[in-house]
C-alpha cells in the first residue's frame, strides 16, 4: 500500500526540487538567469503560503513550481 501525502508534506518536497532546479540553472551562467529570479519569486510565494497556512494560496504555490523543469 503506498504512502498517502498531504499538501503539508508536498509543498515542502516541491520547493526542495525546484531549489535543486536553480542549481541546475546557475551552471547555464547568465542566461539561466530570468528561469531563476521565477524559481525564487515562486518559492518566496510558496514559503509566504505555508507560514501563513493559506491553504488556497498553498495550492496555487504547489501548481506553479510544478511547472518548472529541466
Amino acid at each position: 500500500m503506498s504512502e498517502t501525502k498531504t499538501l503539508g508534506d508536498k509543498l515542502p518536497e516541491e520547493c526542495a526540487r525546484v531549489r535543486k532546479l536553480i542549481n541546475i540553472y546557475r551552471e547555464v551562467g547568465p542566461a539561466g538567469n530570468f528561469a531563476i529570479a521565477m524559481m525564487e519569486a515562486a518559492l518566496a510565494k510558496a514559503n509566504r503560503a505555508m507560514i501563513s497556512g493559506d491553504v488556497v494560496a498553498m495550492i496555487a504555490a504547489y501548481k506553479e513550481l510544478q511547472d518548472f523543469t529541466e
